[in-house]
């Protein structure tokens, strides 16, 4: 097996052998972190895409400074943000700080696979699903998720809250649906 330098020392001489090794190492599961931010597989394939030759275009740059799985998603989640970002001037996130939410933090969503899990985060407004993905997900505070979006913290915490209850009100209602009780 190749090591991880020698793979990226190949990507930087433009071995299509060490390309492809580093794409089928990488793409699996960057397309599942691709496909939270879109609205269908094909988005997220060009979204995978525009990743991959964003990485093999700047790997030469990549200095060892963190993982470097850690750095292929960084890349992948700001191409992502950048190609929802080129929709969302049609969608302007809005700052609902003043509505309340009603949520039930007793919902559980134990018993979900990826895919049901993944659909139903796609039903969301674009907004809402992207700052629920950053914050919920990729583990981002609401001060970075402000900085990247460049919207206010204000706005990143109301459309997670309003992210939060559509997916509890989603989820319940399919919980009802499957079990009868509608």
């Amino acid at each position: 097996m190749i090591g991880e330098k020698d793979i990226i020392k190949g990507c930087i001489k433009g071995d299509r052998h060490a390309q492809r090794a580093f794409y089928n190492h990488f793409a699996p599961k960057m397309m599942a972190v691709s496909s939270r931010y879109s609205k269908s597989t094909g988005e997220a394939e060009d979204i995978i895409q525009e990743s991959f030759i964003k990485i093999f275009k700047s790997i030469d740059k990549f200095r060892g400074d963190s993982r470097l799985d850690y750095w292929v998603k960084r890349i992948v989640i700001n191409t992502a943000l950048n190609y929802q970002r080129s929709k969302l001037y049609m969608f302007p996130m809005v700052d609902v700080e003043d509505i309340s939410f009603k949520t039930n933090d007793d919902y559980s969503i134990e018993g979900y696979q990826f895919e049901e899990l993944l659909a139903l985060i796609r039903t969301l407004p674009e907004g809402c699903q992207i700052i629920f993905n950053l914050f919920a997900i990729e583990g981002f505070s609401h001060k970075e998720i402000a900085s990247m979006l460049e919207i206010s913290e204000g706005t990143s915490k109301s459309q997670y809250a309003r992210a939060r209850s559509l997916l509890q009100k989603k989820l319940l209602k399919e919980k009802n649906v499957n079990y009868g009780t509608v």
